[in-house]
């Protein structure tokens, strides 16, 4: 997994040049992008030139920068944060929460929830809930973490019939948040979760009969059946508050009829 340089660097110059070659981006083709010069993001990146803070700004976003590291370069620069961190029970964020209920309420019966930048359940409908039934209690403690949920040996894993394409998908999934975010609260849950057991490949987890799934499933017993779903994850565009910009929305689409035909028999 790729690092990050330390928070104690000082200036916004590192910081930028890290995230640039993290990008794999040239000093002459970021400049390009942002109307200005190599030289001066050269200057910027090595502490001659300090950059205004609609540079930053402006680099932070051809970079991809996530909103809440952007108030990290502003703060490296001299500058006070743009973007707000707004609890999500903070009333300015009643629109959203209600919002947000509806929405994965809307979906089900299928499965839906949402999560915040560690994974953790903000909120989940019915047919999550359905799911979750029977796990260890330990896990359903607030917060729910669903990377816990899905991987641990009291969790969703022993019922997961292809535990190992969906965890290494899982896996995957966090190595490229951890490559994005500099957080290393998710690294630790990253190396929490890798390091649970996986049991051996039992053969009679395998389907009888190919399935022409059009993506990776999530094939998981359920009360003497096997369901099948594919996953979802939406995020909100253009965010300008970094909680809102944490904030991940994953629904998980029926993929076969037979997934399908029975959540809508069971839960409506």
């Amino acid at each position: 997994m790729t690092t990050h340089p330390s928070t104690a660097e000082k200036g916004a110059g590192p910081l930028l040049r890290a995230w640039r070659e993290q990008r794999r981006i040239s000093q002459l083709e970021l400049a390009l992008r942002a109307d200005s010069s190599a030289r001066h993001i050269s200057f910027v990146e090595t502490g001659r030139s300090r950059p205004s803070e609609e540079m930053v700004l402006r680099l932070a976003e051809h970079l991809d920068v996530p909103v809440r590291e952007r108030n990290a370069l502003l703060l490296a620069a001299g500058y006070a944060p743009r973007y707000p961190e707004t609890p999500l029970d903070d009333p300015a964020l009643g629109a959203l929460r209600e919002g947000i209920e509806r929405l994965i309420g809307g979906y089900e019966p299928y499965p839906a929830l949402v999560v915040d930048a560690l994974y953790n359940v903000v909120a989940a409908n019915r047919g999550v809930m359905a799911l979750v039934e029977g796990v260890g209690e330990s896990l359903l403690e607030p917060p729910l973490n669903a990377m816990r949920l899905a991987l641990h040996p009291q969790g969703l894993a022993p019922r997961i019939r292809n535990l190992r394409a969906w965890r290494g998908h899982l896996l995957e999934q966090m190595e490229r948040q951890i490559a994005l975010h500099r957080s290393e609260p998710l690294r630790a849950l990253y190396e929490e979760v890798a390091a649970y057991p996986v049991p051996d490949a039992d053969p009679a987890d395998e389907p009888s009969e190919p399935v022409p799934y059009f993506a990776l499933p999530l094939r998981i017993e359920h009360e003497g059946r096997t369901l099948s779903f594919v996953s979802s994850i939406s995020t909100f565009n253009t965010p300008m508050d970094v909680t809102v910009a944490e904030l991940a929305i994953e629904t998980l689409l029926p993929a076969d009829p037979a997934t399908a035909k029975y959540l809508q028999t069971s839960l409506l």
